[in-house]
């Protein structure tokens, strides 16, 4: 009889990179620039000043100098573009040893990959249809979702790989979930407000068709709801000593600075800087929410794990 040997399973890699972090961090701050970049585009009317894609001009790769600011400020935007998409394939290539041991982290540097990728076609198709508002308005939401899953990558970075179990009550973690879907929408009419109101990108650029006056009321409604879910989950958090707490109260300092912000702009006639940290702020409030939700649970203690086997 012919015996065969199985060949041994190498156990899965466990060790994280020492480049790692940084250069997940690097991913994150990356993400969030581009919004702050994509928003100057817009809001200094450069929406076109590369009027073709993927090229900048049917004749240039690059911004040549009779464009002016407004072919720099576009090309530029275009370029961080690239930046981001090198740093998301680093990440994807630090963690692929790693992708049996930490399944989440590799999944989530796809979806950072694959989704710096797909924005890159959806510019384009922003460029191609005249800056479409709708289209701009979902190039934005993408982005701030990248963001949310950067800052969910650099969380579960940081803790090991084990079954994770809710810390906090179920009436709780319920809220907290229901404070992010009032979130959503409070970004949802915030991103239209912006696709009514006077920054369009670029002077021919049509708007969404929206009363934009109507909108600012309708944007602010879900936004003071937030910040009274928000001000109820702080106070249990810390009346409990839950563990979110920390993390819970940064949501609500992000969200009162964004509230103030929205204000200011809206009765200042929309100064193109308000309006931009106003969109940075939005990106890094869902950023800080993500990191709320993430806490709800924590890893199981290794022993506990080796005790329930």
């Amino acid at each position: 009889m012919l015996i065969t040997a199985s060949t041994p399973t190498a156990p899965p890699v466990t060790r994280m990179p020492r480049l790692l972090p940084f250069v997940a961090w690097l991913s994150f701050i990356a993400e969030t620039l581009i919004i702050g970049t994509g928003g100057a585009v817009r809001l200094t009317g450069s929406g076109l000043g590369c009027p073709t894609w993927p090229t900048c001009t049917p004749e240039s790769l690059v911004a040549t100098p009779e464009m002016g600011i407004h072919g720099v400020i576009e090309f530029g935007n275009r370029t961080l573009t690239g930046l981001v998409g090198i740093l998301a394939l680093i990440v994807v290539i630090l963690v692929w040893r790693m992708r049996r041991a930490r399944r989440d982290l590799f999944v989530m540097a796809l979806i950072v990959l694959g989704g710096v990728v797909a924005q890159a076609i959806v510019g384009g198709i922003t460029v191609l249809t005249g800056l479409n508002p709708f289209i701009v308005g979902f190039h934005y939401v993408v982005s701030l979702v990248l963001v949310c899953v950067c800052a969910a990558f650099l969380v579960r970075m940081k803790e090991p790989a084990a079954p994770r179990l809710r810390v906090v009550p179920t009436w709780y973690a319920g809220l907290a979930h229901a404070t992010t879907a009032v979130l959503a929408v409070t970004i949802a009419f915030g991103v239209l407000t912006t696709g009514a109101g006077p920054h369009s990108g670029d002077a021919a650029a049509g708007r969404n068709g929206f009363n934009a006056e109507i909108l600012e009321h309708v944007h602010a409604w879900p936004g003071y709801t937030l910040l009274a879910l928000t001000l109820v989950l702080v106070g249990v958090a810390w009346a409990k000593r839950l563990r979110p707490r920390t993390w819970i109260s940064v949501l609500l300092l992000a969200e009162a600075v964004q509230i103030a912000v929205g204000l200011y702009q809206a009765r200042n006639g929309l100064p193109e800087i308000a309006v931009g940290v106003h969109m940075v702020l939005a990106a890094l409030t869902a950023a800080t929410m993500t990191v709320v939700i993430l806490r709800l649970k924590a890893p199981v203690p290794a022993e506990d794990v080796a005790t329930s086997h």
